[in-house]
């Protein structure tokens, strides 16, 4: 595609996202979309029992959230610094240097496809389920999947406050319905009373609570987009920071009362054994003596739109990190321009390329969609993203520990946070690692997977480093452009004409 010289007002307007679209509320309902709360809580509590057999699975989604929180302190500290759709790749380049920028934008770019792969399986086969029991319609998982993956390579394009409207809609609806269903849950307790024994604090120091938290931690994935969506906000400084804390407390206090309540209705001593046989069912049948079974088919019917809303809220989230990395021309610089309506039109339409490709290749070679594409992808998705994070909190501290930097933020933000954060984050990483067999209920010790799905990540972290170094070797100007943003199409010019005087010198 060819492009105009660099700086121009050409290559200013096409490399813009749509500003002053989104409120508070409304990067809010992106994020808790990509949290997706019923299928938190109807899937991802239950499969953490049913696979890890830890019982404190509630108390491990407030311990993270405490520490996200902790997190969230020099995290939206540097989106008042930094307003870039590239959040943490812009973030960890910023802080950390360009090479490891361009590694964590690589981690980032298989981390968050991978959570959207994997959640069309999810959505497929939950539909193929729901339809065939309720119509008797008998259909395979990848034509639900493909219907989904259509619909969303065409919201995808749309204006960005046309995509927070269907996602309010949704997730509004999915909220209320998890509240009612926990209502139900504790006012009808196993053997007549409520029991905490979920909740208890001893459960953070049990052996395998590193697959609890790990399961935890991929029920939160998303909150952190906020930064993605700066760039499109009212008033990104004060917007990111407000949306960040609304979400975390929500889907934090949400998850964990839910998945206690279930606890409650299951019994302690029985929910893990439950979980293992009622599977993502385990919510709708524990309340199904106590509610009409209209209440019992919205809510299935919220399942599925909660994996859809998560779907087109990753789909956004992966389409803008496409773009950042196009701007600066780490990537296609195709990649880095919109379309009429300022969305990242290129960036939307190859996550919808991709995403078909691998529904492609599943439905072909005929491999279960829970286990090995919505199971296995939402978890090596999740590991990315604590990965990104850990790292993004030593770059908080390395990016203020500069002078030039320092301004109007307090020490607490800049240092004590952010250093709290990489120790918590990077001991519930360390236990991710040490316990991924445990979190995939993969029992074959000769098995290479635990192994392999991690490694993915080093593989890409290796390719960004090299591809960083190709870079400041043959392409000086692209190199100094990374983690620049929205300012790097007027500093493009800037720059190369500053490596043009130094060689004549």
């Amino acid at each position: 595609m060819p492009r105009s010289r660099p700086g121009t007002r050409h290559d200013i307007i096409a490399a813009t996202l749509a500003q002053n679209r989104l409120g508070v509320l409304a990067v809010v309902f992106f994020v808790l979309a990509a949290a997706a709360p019923m299928t938190v809580v109807a899937g991802g509590a239950t499969t953490g029992w049913a696979v890890t057999g830890v019982l404190g699975i509630p108390i491990a989604y407030l311990a993270v959230a405490v520490v996200l929180a902790i997190f969230s302190v020099g995290y939206t500290a540097m989106s008042r610094k930094i307003v870039n759709a590239g959040a943490f790749y812009s973030y960890i380049a910023r802080g950390l240097g360009r090479v490891a920028g361009v590694a964590a934008a690589f981690v980032a770019m298989l981390g968050y496809n991978a959570m959207q792969f994997g959640l069309y399986g999810g959505f497929g086969a939950v539909t193929t389920g729901l339809i065939g029991e309720r119509l008797g319609f008998d259909a395979p998982w990848w034509l639900y999947a493909v219907i989904a993956w259509a619909v969303i390579g065409v919201l995808g394009v749309l204006r960005v406050d046309v995509n927070g409207k269907v996602l309010a809609v949704l997730l509004l609806a999915e909220i209320a319905i998890a509240l009612i269903y926990g209502a139900v849950e504790v006012t009808h307790p196993a053997g007549g009373t409520v029991t905490y024994d979920s909740l208890a604090i001893s459960w953070l120091w049990n052996d395998t609570i590193g697959a609890g938290f790990a399961t935890a931690i991929a029920g939160f994935v998303g909150f952190e987009a906020t930064a993605v969506y700066a760039e499109e906000t009212k008033d990104p400084r004060r917007t990111v920071p407000r949306a960040t804390y609304l979400a975390l407390v929500t889907i934090g206090l949400l998850y964990a009362a839910s998945s206690w309540a279930m606890s409650v209705a299951a019994g302690p001593h029985q929910i893990i054994d439950r979980a293992k046989t009622d599977s993502t069912e385990l919510m709708f049948n524990l309340v199904s003596p106590y509610l009409h079974r209209v209440w019992l088919d919205i809510g299935h019917i919220l399942f599925v739109t909660s994996l859809f809303a998560a779907l087109l809220a990753f789909h956004n989230t992966v389409a803008r990190y496409f773009f950042a990395l196009g701007r600066e021309h780490v990537l296609p610089t195709w990649l880095g321009t919109t379309g009429a309506n300022n969305a990242p039109k290129w960036g939307s339409i190859a996550q919808t390329v991709l995403a078909g490709l691998v529904l492609v290749v599943y439905a072909a070679a005929g491999l279960d969609p829970i286990v090995h594409l919505f199971f296995w992808l939402t978890v090596l998705g999740g590991l990315g993203v604590l990965i990104l994070m850990t790292a993004t909190s030593v770059a908080v501290i390395a990016y203020f520990a500069q002078a030039d930097n320092r301004g109007g933020v307090g020490i607490w933000s800049t240092a004590f946070a952010p250093a709290l954060a990489a120790i918590g984050l990077g001991y519930m990483l360390w236990l991710t690692l040490t316990q991924f067999d445990v979190l995939l209920g993969v029992t074959d010790p000769h098995s290479i997977v635990p192994v392999m799905l991690p490694s993915l990540f080093g593989i890409a972290a290796i390719a960004g480093v090299i591809w960083a170094i190709v870079l400041k070797m043959t392409r000086p100007v692209t190199y100094e452009l990374i983690g620049m943003g929205a300012t790097s199409a007027t500093a493009e010019a800037r720059i190369t004409a500053a490596i043009a005087s130094e060689r004549v010198r």
